[in-house]
This record gives C-alpha cells, sequence and structure tokens, in this order.
C-alpha cells in the first residue's frame, strides 16, 4: 500500500510540473508576440547616407571621396548623372552626401557645400519683401525673416532634406520635414515634399552707391 501511495504521489507531481510548464510556454510565446521586433525597426530608420570630401581622383562620371570613417572610395556616377540624381555638381573640397547603389556605384549625389547659404523666396503675403532659410554649416539653419516659423537644423538623410523647425503657435513643438531635391544650382534651390514645391534663390547683398558731387570752393563761400 505505501509503495502505491508514493508511485500515485510522484504521478501527481509530475503531471503538476508538466502542465506548469506549458502554462509558462504559453505566456513566453505571448510575450515574445507582443514585443516588438526593434531590430527591424532600427534597420528601418538608420540613415544609409555616405558622407566624405571629394578629392583629387574625381571627374566628369567618377567621384573619388575621402568618407568620415576615414575609407577611399571610386565610384561611377554615369548613372546618377543620366538620371539627373547628382545635385549641385562637385569640385575637390566639397562636402559630399551620398546614396551607394553597391560598392563601385553612387545612385544619387548631394554637394552638400553647394546647399549653403542664404536662400530666399518673394514673401507670398505682399511680394514685396523675401523670406527664407539659411544653410549653415554644421547643421545649423536659421529662419530669414520668418519670425512665425523658427529653423532649427538641418541634414541629408537617407538622400533627402531634412528640416527641424518650431512653428508659432505649435506649443514650441519641434516639426522635423523630409524634402527631396528637385535642383542645386550656383543661384538656386528648388526642393519639394507631398504637396508643395518650394523654389529659393540664393539672397544677393544689396550695396547702394550713393553720387555725391561737391561743387570747388569760392571766394564767396569764404565770406562772412
Amino acid at each position: 500500500m505505501k509503495k502505491i501511495g508514493v508511485i500515485m504521489l510522484m504521478a501527481a507531481t509530475v503531471m503538476t510540473a508538466g502542465s506548469c510548464g506549458g502554462k509558462g510556454g504559453e505566456q513566453h510565446q505571448q510575450q515574445m508576440e507582443e514585443e516588438p521586433d526593434t531590430t527591424v525597426i532600427a534597420t528601418v530608420n538608420r540613415d544609409s547616407t555616405v558622407y566624405g570630401i571629394c578629392i583629387d581622383g574625381s571627374a566628369m562620371n567618377t567621384l573619388q571621396l575621402l568618407t568620415d570613417v576615414g575609407d577611399t572610395l571610386n565610384l561611377s556616377i554615369a548613372e546618377a548623372n543620366e538620371k539627373g540624381m547628382c545635385y549641385g555638381g562637385f569640385q575637390v573640397g566639397d562636402r559630399i552626401a551620398l546614396m551607394l547603389k553597391d560598392k563601385k556605384t553612387a545612385k544619387l549625389v548631394i554637394n552638400q557645400s553647394a546647399l549653403l547659404g542664404d536662400w530666399v523666396m518673394p514673401n507670398p503675403l505682399d511680394g514685396s519683401s523675401e523670406m527664407g532659410i539659411r544653410i549653415k554649416e554644421g547643421g545649423i539653419a536659421e529662419s530669414i525673416d520668418q519670425p512665425a516659423l523658427i529653423y532649427r537644423s538641418w541634414r541629408i538623410y537617407n538622400g533627402k532634406l531634412e528640416i527641424v523647425a518650431i512653428r508659432e503657435g505649435g506649443g514650441d513643438m519641434t516639426e522635423t520635414n523630409l524634402y527631396e531635391l528637385v535642383s542645386i544650382g550656383p543661384d538656386s534651390l528648388v526642393f519639394k515634399d507631398a504637396e508643395d514645391t518650394f523654389e529659393y534663390s540664393r539672397q544677393v547683398e544689396h550695396h547702394y552707391k550713393v553720387d555725391i558731387q561737391l561743387e570747388e570752393a569760392t571766394e564767396d563761400d569764404y565770406r562772412m
């Protein structure tokens, strides 16, 4: 009788352990299903842009780039040129951002140095004044005569122009906008989003010349 009791107790213990293990397994599986895949999110949000400086081996359809991590890349840009995906041209010393098609080919080239400057357009409210954006080195952006929109920063992100700003009346919340570049010229900058196209001209400093002609003094000028 004692042996039978011991065997039944051991069987009950095994069944209980198996039941707990099954429940724990279900909970673990459910937890894994509920947790987001952070690896996928990180991959989606990763910036694939390559940054560097244009160096001596560059030519019309070839770009030699000294990257920010110290690598030297010799890239064909013939395809990017044909598709109009080279923005701003380039020369030795220019800072470049690009997207790679493969290890030997760039599919998009952006001259970051050509982006720098004061860019303005006519004020749509009256047309008599100008408003715009100042793009500076180090990712700094500033507003030009736009008190309701305060630009903070800019960068190239996955081949697009990202601009961060604070809009007056928006509760001091920052807004981040991504724009697709259309063209970068010596005196023009055009980019667009899903709704609008923004066309800027490089701001020109106005120098006013006052033409004053002085008459020669006569004897009458000295008489009291």
